[in-house]
C-alpha cells in the first residue's frame, strides 16, 4: 500500500470482535498478539489510530471478565461488553457485532482461541479497502483435524449443499463485514442463529483470504462434539424444509413395502403357509416404528423452532461494558 492509498483510508476504523467463554488460559495471548497487530496495522496507515479488540465475554464463570476489566484499564486499544447469562457462540458473536457496529467502520469476527490465522487480517483489511463489503476466512486444508472431525465436516458441508443451503466451505466465523453488511445481518430477526448461514444470503460484495488453521496453544475447545452436532442440526432445520419432504417420501416408500407385505401375507393365507411371516411382522413393526418416531422427532424439531421465534425473547443482555478505547465510526 503507498502513503497516498494510506492517506485515502486513514479513516477506516477497525473492531475485532472476540467471543470469550472461560478463556482465562488463553486470554494473556489473545490479548497481547491482537493489540499487537492492531498497533501494526494503525503504524502501517491500514486503520485509524481508533481502533480497537472488543472481547465479549459470554457468561465465563473463570477468571475471564476481571481480567477483561484490568485489560480495559491498561490497554489502549482494549474493550469489552459482558453479558448477564451465558448465551452461546453465536449469540456472544451476534452481540459484539452490535455494539462494535456503533463505533466501526468494519467488523473481524475471531475466536479466543487464535486457531484462525491473524496474520492474514491485514488481507482482509485490504481487499475491504478495495471494496469488499464482506471477506471470509477460509480454510485451505484440515491438517490439524482429527479424521473423525475431517470427514464429518466434509459429509455436513455436502449435507447442507444437497439441502439447498447456501455455505461457503470450510469457512467458520472468522470473516470481515463491512459497518453495512452488519447493519443487514441486524435485520434477520430469529432466535436459533446459524450467522454462516444468514451472511451469504446478504448479498453484498465478497471475497476470500485462506489460511492454515492451526492447534489450541492453551485452554480447551469449546465446541465438543455434542455442540457441533447441536450446531450441524441448526444450520440444517433453519435454512432447509427437506427434512419434511423426505419425511413425505419415506411415508410413501413404507406405503410401496405395506402394499408388498400385503400382497405377500394373502399369499401365505391362501397357500396355508400361514405361520412362516413372523419374522416379517415382527420387521415390519420395528421398521415402522421407527420411522414414525424418527418423523415425529424431526416434526418436533421444527416445531420447536417455531415456539421460540414466536415467543421473540431477547438474545442476549449487556451487564457492563468498557467502551472507553472505542473510536467513533463515520456518520454516526
Amino acid at each position: 500500500m503507498n502513503n497516498f492509498e494510506a492517506e485515502e483510508k486513514i479513516g477506516n476504523c477497525l473492531s475485532i470482535v472476540v467471543p470469550c467463554y472461560n478463556e482465562e488460559e488463553m486470554l494473556p495471548t489473545t490479548v497481547d498478539v491482537l493489540t499487537e497487530l492492531i498497533e501494526k496495522m494503525i503504524a502501517d496507515g491500514r486503520i485509524s489510530s481508533n481502533s480497537f479488540v472488543l472481547f465479549v465475554n459470554d457468561g465465563s464463570k473463570d477468571r475471564t471478565l476481571p481480567m477483561l476489566r484490568e485489560y480495559a484499564k491498561e490497554r489502549e486499544h482494549v474493550c469489552f461488553v459482558t453479558l448477564s447469562a451465558n448465551r452461546g457462540h453465536q449469540s456472544a458473536l451476534i452481540a459484539g457485532l452490535m455494539e462494535a457496529k456503533k463505533y466501526a467502520d468494519m467488523m473481524i469476527s475471531i475466536d479466543a482461541d487464535l486457531q484462525d490465522d491473524v496474520n492474514v487480517i491485514p488481507d482482509m483489511v485490504d481487499k475491504y479497502i478495495a471494496g469488499a463489503d464482506i471477506v471470509y476466512g477460509v480454510r485451505s486444508g484440515r491438517k490439524t483435524d482429527s479424521f473423525f472431525k475431517r470427514t464429518t465436516a466434509q459429509m455436513f458441508y455436502k449435507l447442507l449443499a444437497s439441502m439447498g443451503v447456501k455455505t461457503v466451505y470450510n469457512h467458520a466465523d472468522f470473516r470481515l463485514m463491512s459497518r453495512r453488511a452488519v447493519g443487514a445481518l441486524s435485520e434477520y430477526r430469529e432466535k436459533n442463529l446459524y450467522i454462516r448461514g444468514i451472511i451469504p444470503q446478504l448479498g453484498f460484495k465478497t471475497d476470500e483470504v485462506s489460511y492454515e488453521r492451526k492447534a489450541r496453544t492453551a485452554g480447551e475447545s469449546k465446541y465438543p462434539f455434542r455442540k457441533m452436532l447441536a450446531l450441524a442440526l441448526n444450520g440444517i432445520t433453519s435454512f432447509s424444509t427437506k427434512p419434511l419432504q423426505m419425511i413425505t417420501s419415506i411415508g410413501i416408500l413404507v406405503l410401496v413395502i405395506c402394499f408388498a407385505a400385503a400382497v405377500y401375507a394373502f399369499i401365505s393365507y391362501f397357500t396355508n403357509d400361514v405361520e412362516r411371516g413372523w419374522t416379517s411382522l415382527i420387521l415390519s413393526v420395528w421398521f415402522l416404528g421407527g420411522v414414525q418416531l424418527l418423523s415425529l422427532g424431526v416434526i418436533g424439531e421444527y416445531i420447536g423452532k417455531i415456539y421460540a421465534e414466536v415467543k421473540n425473547r431477547p438474545l442476549y443482555f449487556i451487564e457492563d461494558s468498557d467502551m472507553s478505547s472505542a473510536g467513533s465510526a463515520d456518520g454516526e
